[in-house]
């Protein structure tokens, strides 16, 4: 294989997805000027921990970061994965900040991939670990990930300032290539599930949320169950808080998501965390009709996935073999057009972008870029 040379960028922005790209494509990169200007300069706690999550699970990666951290020197290895991993993720960004990234990466790996991630499961930032469950998992499925062996369990809840959350990821590998998609029927909304938890507070939280958002929702359809998940003791995390996930399941096997959580939280990291700073939180009758608010938005723009799943479509499609992927978008979200532009720039894939006025969605074509597992052990 041809030694690639670095690529250089500039500034923090789409950390994750850049990592992701470099490591997929075998792209060294080398990041200059993240945050030199802030008062708190260089690399944060989160995107550090990221890099050891990608250095745990790859042979043969070279981090370097200079003394101010300003600056990033990485050159991707080989996807190993592998069983019984750990990693903690931290307190700075939820499990779900590091979820995304991780399991794109693990589908590529050299071996089924088995990871104990310990921290904050739920928060108002990241999309939770239920999301992730009832959602994520559905949409790689799609694209030819096999059923056996993709599986997310949720051990402890764990919320902002303090977490204590820790979950079980199990991913495995494409043992070819991904299945190009023809995803354009969003369908109509047939049933709508959740999940409600809270965690060392009352049970009398998560069923005012659930109720709530019931009200909402009773009107327009008959199948809505939001189930309970109440944590007490070590299951609980080290923090009180409670939230909910909905997932609006359609006729045309489309999951649509939204979650939110409600904890005392925690102060940006430039600034010192005050835990013992009691905090008016939100009344739980606010939060289901805001969240049941959410997800009915969600379903009004249309598309096969919601806005927060748009930049995960796009890559899995641009990772797809050289045959056409097309798929159904509601607006583009900002997430979603960087998405599009480190994909023309790491894979050469472009994407053709056609709206459709006669739904407000959009129609996006490409030919994805051929990626193989070649990690993957031969038989």
């Amino acid at each position: 294989m041809a030694k690639k040379n670095f690529v250089r960028l500039k500034g923090s922005q789409n950390f994750r997805l850049r990592l992701l790209l470099a490591t997929l494509s075998s792209t060294p990169i080398i990041i200059d000027d993240i945050r030199s200007d802030d008062t708190a300069p260089g690399l944060r706690k989160h995107e550090v921990n990221l890099l050891w999550l990608f250095d745990k699970l790859c042979d043969d990666c070279v981090v370097e970061i200079n003394e101010t951290g300003t600056a990033l020197k990485y050159k991707p290895g080989i996807i190993m994965g592998g069983k019984y991993l750990e990693h903690d993720c931290g307190l700075s960004r939820s499990i779900g900040y590091f979820l995304e990234p991780l399991i794109v990466l693990c589908l590529f790996a050299k071996r089924h991939t088995q990871i104990k991630l310990q921290g904050i499961t739920n928060d108002a930032k990241d999309p939770s670990v239920d999301t992730f469950r009832l959602t994520t998992l559905n949409i790689l499925k799609r694209f030819g990930v096999p059923s056996e062996g993709l599986e997310l369990k949720i051990v402890n809840r764990g919320v902002p300032p303090m977490g204590g959350g820790e979950i079980m990821l199990s991913v495995p590998i494409v043992h070819s290539s991904l299945t190009a998609v023809n995803w354009i029927d969003d369908g109509m909304v047939k049933r709508i599930r959740g999940v409600s938890f809270s965690a060392r507070v009352s049970s009398q939280f998560e069923n005012a949320v659930r109720h709530s958002a019931r009200g909402i929702f009773n009107h327009l359809l008959p199948d809505v169950h939001i189930f309970t998940d109440h944590k007490a003791g070590a299951q609980a995390g080290k923090s009180p808080g409670y939230g909910v996930s909905l997932v609006a399941e359609t006729t045309s096997g489309c999951f649509i998501s939204v979650d939110t959580a409600v904890s005392y939280g925690r102060k940006d990291e430039t600034a010192e965390m005050d835990v013992d700073e009691k905090v008016e939180l939100k009344s739980p009758e606010d939060v289901g009709v805001e969240i049941a608010s959410a997800l009915l938005g969600e379903i009004e723009l249309g598309g096969v996935v919601d806005s927060t799943h748009q930049g995960l479509l796009f890559l899995l499609c641009a990772l797809c073999p050289p045959d056409v992927s097309k798929v159904r978008v509601g607006k583009l979200s900002q997430y979603g057009m960087e998405t599009l532009r480190l994909i023309r720039d790491f894979l050469s894939v472009k994407f053709v972008i056609k709206p459709d006025p006669s739904t407000g969605t959009v129609i996006l074509k490409c030919v994805g870029c051929g990626m193989n597992n070649l990690s993957r052990k031969l038989s």
